[in-house]
């Protein structure tokens, strides 16, 4: 089975690497980062560079896509359409840090919750790296409709 696409991605995509980890694809992504170590980063680890910057793509060794639309749904629907992507593996990531989730038990997060989360929701993900719990509340379904719409686009 071929495994997915890995990414990181440059200073200007910051909402867009925090969209593919909520797709649950892999996505490295820090502000601070400079052209030359990002690049060097995207070829060690055989990962494919998202950037807006034209120089960047010039950087031998680097599988590269160049995002063309300031806006993060158009950048979405360009690497679903050019990658093939889907939300398989959706809400597998933590989106500030890009560890992968674990279930939780209610009782183990009870006390990091909001009274009415904890009434209303019985599932929970933690993540082991930032411990930034998610549950599936409005965010996650405002997302799920996002995701949707990127499908019938797609179509």
């Amino acid at each position: 089975m071929e495994q997915p696409p890995r990414f990181v991605a440059d200073v200007m995509l910051g909402r867009l690497a925090r969209w593919l980890r909520a797709l649950g694809y892999d996505t490295l992504y820090d502000s601070t980062w400079d052209d030359a170590p990002l690049a060097e980063l995207a070829r060690m680890e055989r990962r494919i560079l998202l950037t807006r910057d034209v120089e960047l793509t010039r950087r031998r060794g680097v599988q590269y896509v160049l995002i063309q639309d300031d806006r993060v749904f158009r950048q979405l629907t360009q690497l679903v359409h050019e990658l093939n992507l889907n939300a398989a593996e959706a809400f597998t990531r933590c989106i500030e840090c890009n560890a992968e989730l674990e279930v939780v038990e209610t009782k183990d997060v009870a006390e990091k919750l909001p009274p009415y989360v904890l009434a209303t929701q019985t599932r929970f993900k933690q993540c082991p790296q930032c411990e930034k719990i998610y549950w599936r509340g409005t965010h996650w379904n405002h997302m799920q409709a996002i995701l949707s719409e990127m499908e019938r686009h797609d179509e």
